[in-house]
């Protein structure tokens, strides 16, 4: 299943990683072991290092592993969510469809 995986280092965590070196070495390896589709960095809107990476999961067991990292190297925030192609929702068109149907006013 694809998945958008959002992280948020604290700034705390962020300049120790930086000032020791070690910032842009883990990352690239957390990112790495996904495998990412595409991965993006970024300022969020707190002014926290931020990361969005799209990625698949083949199964839930695989959540702790894919946070973990993210915890215990920078003390992160991470949110998971699935995600759809234009592909993806196209082939959903009969699901929307049939659930318009049954719940639709």
């Amino acid at each position: 299943m694809r998945m958008l995986l959002r992280v948020s280092i604290p700034v705390e965590a962020g300049n120790a990683a930086a000032q020791a070196g070690t910032l842009g070495p883990t990352i690239e390896r957390i990112v790495a072991g996904l495998k990412p589709e595409a991965a993006y960095f970024h300022s969020d809107d707190h002014g926290q290092r931020s990361a969005i990476i799209v990625f698949d999961m083949t199964e839930t067991s695989q959540i702790p592993a894919i946070a973990e990292p993210w915890f215990l190297a920078f003390d992160a925030q991470v949110s998971l969510q699935p995600v759809m192609t234009p592909q993806d929702l196209t082939a959903a068109g009969p699901s929307i469809a049939a659930a318009v149907e049954a719940y639709g006013v």
